[in-house]
């Protein structure tokens, strides 16, 4: 049975008169423009880029800012650990001091009226006593911790023989800080006795206007008068075991560290790149050649082929290394790029576009740099993200095992190297290059955390 449908002339009218048409509200983008909105959405990521981005500008700029000479030594601020500025005293230039001597006349088996002879200086500790009757000499030590809780001397700076002696003097390393010196009476025996005597010691900077002027901290030596203060240079995070300056030595070793992780990653993803595309595009027994040159790189051992690179370069021991760890870098890294790449071709030369230039006479070339490479290159920036890190802990472990970058020159891994001699008294020289490798590693790989979000198509969906 048929229905018949009556028609207004309502029905007939156009469409936008009687209802407005959806408009989409949100502009179209681009792959690379909603990357970028992706990539910024995430705090993480975006935090991370911005780190790596200060890192760049660091190792580019920072020598710049802070124009300290990362060779320079300052002999007075040794192992100095992060402080504020300080200044010296001025003092005469110094002058030998003579022994002290005098009749003992205080029996027992401890000197007694330790004191200083004159106000304690970086420059000389002079300590004087009442001598002891039948005394063979005496020992002097020093601690730079209180001596009494459990009578932990310390350092036994000096011997004086005879029971005359009254007096010892110490130059041995002193810095501005509290030390405590304890002296203690020797028998013909040479044996020491259980008693002691013990004086705190606070010590102040001093030097002479002469050191001042040739040290560069003053132009004209002239101007000063004993008593003066002077600015001394100021090392915000501290010296090494050598007086350097901590913070122009990170500075400048940014630019050898980055240089080699930022310069082999790029040189061996390109290599891979150019590899992985080759074979994925031609296929076939090229295909299975190219890959199992691949597989053979990744077999070669890094370390022994660094070693036969430094001997091949002609790079003796304390030589740096920057040039055979580039090589070695490059010529060994590529292989997984290019595994990764030749899956990604492989993957995209099935796809229809790729068919269609074809039967309108597409050169191989064209193909490869103008469709395949592109769509891969979210992967590729990824790659290159973590293998940045990568570069930069090598570089590192082989600097720090000796094989890279060679002292004086700076670099995080020598650094490293370098502190962990001192870390147990001095642990601001090993902390700080650690840390910074730390934070580049981890900036890095967070990044590269976010690039694969963000240029991964399939992650798209799930928003």
């Amino acid at each position: 049975m048929s229905v018949a449908v009556r028609f207004s002339p309502a029905d007939f009218e156009p469409v936008t008169a009687r209802r407005q048409l959806q408009v989409s509200s949100r502009p179209s983008l681009s792959y690379w423009q909603d990357s970028w909105r992706r990539l910024k959405g995430s705090r993480r990521t975006f935090a991370s880029l911005c780190a790596v981005m200060a890192l760049g500008a660091m190792a580019v700029a920072g020598p710049w800012v802070w124009s300290v000479d990362p060779a320079a030594q300052d002999i007075d601020q040794i192992s100095q650990a992060p402080a504020w500025p300080s200044s010296a005293l001025i003092v005469p230039p110094y002058t030998p001091w003579a022994a002290v001597t005098a009749t003992p006349t205080q029996a027992g088996d401890v000197v007694t009226n330790l004191r200083l002879a004159e106000p304690a200086s970086t420059q000389a500790v002079r300590l004087v006593w009442e001598p002891v009757v039948g005394a063979a000499g005496y020992v002097v030590y020093r601690s730079v911790y209180d001596t009494a809780p459990d009578r932990a001397l310390g350092l036994p700076i000096g011997e004086v023989l005879g029971a005359d002696q009254a007096s010892f003097e110490d130059r041995l390393d002193l810095e501005p800080r509290r030390y405590w010196y304890s002296v203690v009476v020797t028998d013909e025996n040479r044996a020491e006795q259980s008693a002691y005597a013990a004086l705190t010691v606070d010590t102040v900077r001093t030097v002479s206007a002469g050191d001042a002027e040739l040290r560069g901290w003053v132009e004209d030596a002239t101007v000063l008068a004993p008593g003066d203060q002077i600015d001394l240079p100021y090392h915000p995070l501290g010296t090494d075991y050598l007086g350097r300056d901590m913070l122009a030595r990170l500075l400048y070793g940014a630019r050898v560290s980055l240089f080699i992780g930022v310069v082999a990653p790029l040189l061996f993803v390109l290599v891979g790149v150019v590899w992985g595309s080759a074979a994925g595009f031609l296929g076939g027994r090229v295909d299975q050649l190219l890959m199992r040159v691949a597989d053979f790189v990744i077999a070669l051992p890094f370390l022994l082929f660094m070693i036969l690179f430094k001997i091949a370069f002609g790079i003796g021991p304390g030589e740096s290394g920057v040039f055979p760890m580039l090589v070695a870098l490059v010529l060994l890294g590529w292989p997984s790029t290019a595994r990764l790449v030749r899956g990604q071709i492989l993957q995209v030369r099935q796809e229809g576009y790729v068919a269609a230039s074809q039967l309108l006479g597409a050169r191989t070339g064209y193909l490869v740099f103008r469709h395949m490479i592109p769509q891969t290159m979210g992967v590729i920036l990824v790659t290159l993200t973590f293998a940045v890190p990568s570069a930069i802990f090598t570089e590192a472990f082989l600097s720090f095992i000796g094989m890279g970058v060679a002292p004086p020159t700076p670099s995080w891994g020598s650094m490293a190297n370098e502190g962990i001699r001192t870390m147990l008294s001095h642990p601001h020289e090993l902390l700080f290059p650690a840390l910074i490798i730390s934070a580049t590693v981890l900036a890095f790989n967070l990044l590269g955390d976010g690039l694969r979000d963000a240029l991964d198509v399939r992650m798209r969906g799930r928003e």
